[in-house]
């Protein structure tokens, strides 16, 4: 069982609402992509939000890491984010949606650059999607659509993160998450809540949230 279809099983067990579909996808690789959205216009009729949540970090410093591992980062982080948005758009306004939602999940590193040169170009990649957010907030003006483009920027998340990040040192990654109280994927999820709740009159450009124990 894969984690997609391992996580709608543990929402439909917990009794929560609504309905997880699963849908595999390797966010690289833009036929994919396309495919997922051809997929979602049959079954669905088409996207009103779409959550880019997809991110990752490879431990490729700027003086001596390996392009390969910096072109996973740009094709995840920034390009997959942007073909999805595109096609998110592409399906709002095919269907005359005007109320619709794009919310990219950033991180606090498309904020400031941390003093580790593991995620410099990590950082660089948040500062994309931060740069991103707010060009797609203004052609949706441009647009005159009342569709809204939001970032949520998280600090330090209790995921498997750190795990892909230091992928060769397990003890390393486990310890990312042991020296202060960690936010939660349920705190992303309140904050997402929060944004789509928000009256259709309040753009909410970004939210940044860390744990108080959090330095930077």
């Amino acid at each position: 069982m894969d984690c997609c279809t391992k996580l709608a099983a543990e929402c439909q067990s917990a009794g929560y609402t609504g309905t997880l579909i699963p849908y595999k996808c390797d966010l690289s690789n833009e036929e994919e992509i396309l495919s997922m959205f051809s997929a979602i216009k049959t079954l669905h009729q088409g996207v009103d939000v779409c959550i880019n949540n997809a991110g990752l970090a490879r431990a490729e410093p700027l003086l001596s890491g390996k392009t390969e591992g910096w072109r996973n980062m740009i094709d995840v982080n920034v390009l997959a984010l942007s073909i999805c948005t595109r096609e998110a758009y592409q399906s709002m306004k095919e269907r005359n949606i005007d109320d619709g939602h794009i919310i990219n999940i950033n991180s606090m590193s498309g904020h400031r650059v941390v003093q580790q040169p593991a995620v410099h170009f990590y950082c660089a990649s948040k500062f994309a999607v931060t740069a991103l957010t707010e060009g797609i907030r203004q052609e949706l003006r441009e647009a005159k659509t009342h569709i809204r483009a939001t970032c949520i920027s998280p600090g330090l998340v209790e995921t498997e993160f750190a795990f892909r990040l230091h992928n060769n040192d397990p003890e390393k990654a486990a310890a990312t998450y042991e020296s202060i109280r960690c936010l939660k994927g349920e705190d992303i999820a309140s904050a997402v809540t929060y944004v789509l709740s928000s009256p259709p009159h309040v753009q909410i450009g970004d939210i940044q949230l860390r744990p108080t124990e959090q330095v930077s």
